[in-house]
């Protein structure tokens, strides 16, 4: 379609989606191949370039007194027929051109707007970028394009493939959907992508491809098929389709065939907003499919100048184009004279050329215009560098020694130097410049494909992305007004491995994606408070984790303690120990003067009751959260007070052997050198010694509260560490020593002819005393924590009532139960001989 003009613009358009190429041979002409499949949408692409031509032209402030025409192009969405257009636009139509005041033929174009396909417009630029012819692209949006060394001259007013890819990952991380599919086309906007998406992706740590598959051009059902089959098993809910209507149409006659439910499309903006794609038999599949669509934009007057269309049959009007006459036939069912044979005999309808356009309702909606917006954006481009060329003033241009460029000499790559200036605004309010790649200003419509309850389709907008200097890419969803295709109506999940929760860390399985995992929970002591944490964090030195190992709490903390039941019955024998030795010594006191309190040495019975109250209340030393001075305390006074205990029985042990051999002839010099006060320092030096050991223990290595983690590792075991092992075992050595000597001493004087020998008891209870300390040694070994202490504490107390069971209970059973054997006869008459 042609119209002449003082400067020409091409432009090349989708006007069929296919084409049928026939043999070629060397005699072959591109009029040969036949486009075929009309395609509405394409025809009011061109039909808009003409609409912008013709109202700058209206323009005064635009171009004054320069009339601009076109030459338009159908490509037949095919690269050669496409690529010849582009090589006729370039060169001109006309075998010869001369440029005098009245032309002959069309001038070649300043520039063209298209083509609508990346490859195309790949292998157009490839060529006519060698003369900086250019060339504003409305629809390719391969990011290769974007190389400014090998296309210097090609312009885009469709954001790259680059961005869209960007684009496609934020809705994918918005959604959580970490595991799709992707289908492409195989050429070079396809290929791009697919390249650029697994790049980009794997980047953005946003997700997996389940599977990446590349949907041939022609005809080729095996290959669909494959494609689908691999579409059903995989467990990627979601589809990410970047290709053309011809591939879309393809793959979905094998998806229903198959009939593939349960997929969440997402769109390129190649097929987003196709209406050949919306239909009642497709939308069962398509519905909910979220796509990226070009912008929408307002065209003020188009739809006035689409009712101006008109099929010329008498050659009247602008529109006498064999294009304006399929548009009519495929928009109205009819034919045109002469009529098909076959049209005829089905009944086919005549074209009159009057039939009412205003019907078409579809055609004039121009309430969502997207490529066609880009198109006019195109125009207004070329015209608004050709403008600020022509306005240059001599002299103070950009150009060798400050020159300007005119009509009559204007090179291409002059023009280009305009376009990469160009900055205005549409009426819709949108600027329009281009970057140093020639891009211009990133931005898209998210779309959602509606399917109403009447069967009706609409698609409608439900966010924007764009892209922001100064944060990236920015994605504004309106989610309420989306429409899921599921029964849920909620967005489906696509993983490839459930999220993995708090208190668990990915492991990747072998040979499989990153997204494709397994959840394994963090081991002890470790934890994760964040869904799909990579790792498990030790928790801090008295910290442990949580039983759900989300989050760090503080160790339990162990030691023997006022609260528990073993606690409670240790510090309860503890004090009932104490309270009997108050008795005993309360007995004691009161029947003071009787023989049987008397006997061997008051004072050390009354000195010896005292040290095993003491024995009793040390054993609380050993209960409760371990302090410094309790540590330094327990050993210490344990020590003290048993030697204390120990020295009176041993003293007592040899007051009875000095007793015995005193009452022998000329054995009383015995007594006179052990007498009470030799007793009283005897015991004094005794203890002494064992005050001097705990001081030099507690001086060189002090006993001291220690946190234990060895035991438990959930716990902390709060224990007393005695610092000095060889400290703590002379205290025990001592003891022992002073035990086993007391205990023989007694052995010896146990046969010794009195009716109450003291001897047997002492005997008794030393034999208790070593008992237990014997059995204390292992068990205190074996123990851990504060059970080491509890098991002390029990020797301690068992010792204790050993001693005073064995020693004062007889005692105290003859003094309140028998008083008739208290007295000095009862406890001599042992030595006389039985009547």
């Amino acid at each position: 379609m042609h119209k002449p003009g003082d400067v020409m613009l091409g432009g090349l358009f989708e006007v069929h989606y296919t084409s049928v190429l026939p043999e070629l041979t060397f005699t072959s002409e591109p009029h040969q191949l036949i486009c075929q499949g009309f395609d509405p949408p394409g025809f009011r692409h061109a039909m808009t370039m003409a609409f912008a031509i013709d109202e700058i032209n209206k323009n005064s402030n635009l171009l004054p007194n320069v009339t601009l025409g076109y030459s338009l192009y159908d490509n037949c969405a095919t690269l050669v027929i496409g690529f010849s257009a582009a090589l006729s636009l370039a060169s001109g139509r006309e075998e010869q051109f001369l440029l005098e005041e009245t032309c002959l033929g069309t001038p070649p174009v300043l520039g063209i707007v298209g083509d609508t396909i990346s490859t195309s417009s790949i292998a157009t630029s490839d060529v006519i970028g060698l003369f900086k012819l250019p060339i504003v692209s409305y629809f390719a949006t391969c990011s290769c394009l974007s190389d400014r060394g090998r296309f210097p001259s090609f312009f885009r007013t469709i954001p790259s493939d680059a961005f869209q890819v960007r684009a496609m990952i934020q809705i994918l991380k918005h959604f959580g959907w970490t595991w799709a599919g992707l289908l492409v086309s195989d050429d070079d906007y396809g290929l791009h992508v697919a390249r650029s998406f697994q790049s980009d992706l794997a980047q953005s740590g946003g997700g997996c491809l389940a599977y990446s598959e590349i949907l041939p051009w022609g005809d080729n059902p095996a290959e669909i098929k494959r494609i689908v089959e691999v579409m059903k098993t995989s467990t990627a809910r979601v589809v990410i389709v970047f290709a053309h209507r011809i591939h879309m149409i393809q793959l979905m006659e094998e998806v229903v065939r198959q009939n593939v439910t349960g997929l969440q499309w997402m769109a390129s903006e190649a097929w987003t907003a196709s209406p050949v794609l919306q239909t009642p038999r497709l939308m069962p599949y398509l519905g909910g499919t979220l796509g990226i669509a070009i912008r929408r934009g307002e065209i003020p007057g188009l739809r006035e100048f689409l009712l101006r269309i008109r099929p010329d049959l008498h050659g009247n009007n602008d529109f006498g184009h064999s294009m304006v006459r399929q548009f009519w036939e495929q928009t109205f069912q009819c034919r045109f004279a002469p009529q098909p044979a076959d049209w005829v005999e089905a009944g086919g309808d005549l074209c009159t050329g009057d039939e009412d356009l205003e019907s078409v309702t579809e055609f004039l909606d121009v309430s969502n215009l997207r490529p066609e917006y880009n198109i006019y954006k195109a125009v207004y481009a070329l015209a608004y560098a050709l403008d600020d060329m022509l306005q240059c003033e001599p002299g103070r241009g950009p150009f060798s020694r400050h020159s300007c460029a005119t009509l009559q000499t204007l090179e291409p790559w002059q023009l280009v130097y305009y376009m990469e200036k160009v900055n205005f605004t549409t009426p819709f309010g949108d600027q329009v410049s281009f970057d140093e790649n020639g891009d211009a200003l990133p931005i898209y419509d998210i779309m959602n494909w509606l399917w109403l309850p009447d069967g009706r389709t609409k698609v409608q907008s439900v966010g924007v992305v764009k892209k922001l200097a100064s944060k990236g890419e920015e994605l504004t969803l309106d989610e309420d007004k989306i429409f899921w295709n599921f029964e849920s109506k909620q967005p489906p999940q696509s993983v490839c491995s459930e999220s993995c929760p708090p208190g668990t860390r990915m492991a990747r399985k072998k040979g499989q994606p990153m997204c494709c995992f397994d959840c394994v929970p963090c081991s002890e002591g470790k934890f994760s408070n964040e869904t799909d944490s990579m790792e498990c964090t030790s928790c801090p030195a008295d910290f442990w984790s949580s039983a759900q190992s989300d989050h760090c709490v503080p160790k339990e903390t162990e030691f023997l303690s006022y609260n528990e039941p073993l606690g409670i019955c240790l510090t309860t024998a503890s004090l009932l120990g104490t309270f009997v030795c108050a008795v005993v010594l309360a007995i004691f006191i009161y029947h003071r003067s009787t023989p049987m309190v008397r006997a061997n040495n008051s004072e050390l019975s009354f000195l010896l009751l005292v040290s095993l109250k003491l024995c009793f209340l040390c054993s609380l030393l050993f209960i409760g959260r371990p302090r410094l001075w309790t540590c330094q305390l327990r050993h210490a006074g344990f020590g003290i007070s048993f030697v204390l205990s120990v020295s009176c029985i041993l003293v007592k042990t040899v007051v009875v052997l000095a007793v015995f051999k005193a009452s022998k002839q000329g054995g009383g010099a015995s007594l006179k050198w052990f007498g009470p006060l030799q007793q009283r320092g005897t015991v004094m030096v005794l203890t002494s010694l064992q005050g001097a050991i705990c001081t030099a223990w507690l001086v060189s290595s002090s006993p001291a509260p220690h946190k234990n983690t060895q035991y438990h590792n959930d716990k902390i075991v709060y224990e007393c560490v005695v610092g000095s092992t060889i400290g703590f075992g002379v205290l025990l050595g001592y003891i022992g020593l002073l035990a086993i000597l007391s205990f023989l001493l007694a052995f010896l004087a146990r046969n010794l002819p009195d009716n109450f020998n003291e001897a047997k008891l002492i005997t008794f209870s030393m034999l208790i005393f070593c008992a237990v300390w014997v059995a204390f040694v292992p068990a205190y070994v074996n123990s851990p924590g504060k059970y080491a202490d509890a098991v002390e504490v029990f020797a301690i107390l068992a010792s204790s009532f050993g001693l005073l069971v064995a020693l004062f209970g007889p005692k105290c059973y003859i003094i309140l139960v028998r008083p008739e054997r208290n007295t000095k006869k009862a406890i001599m008459g042992r030595g006389t001989p039985k009547t």
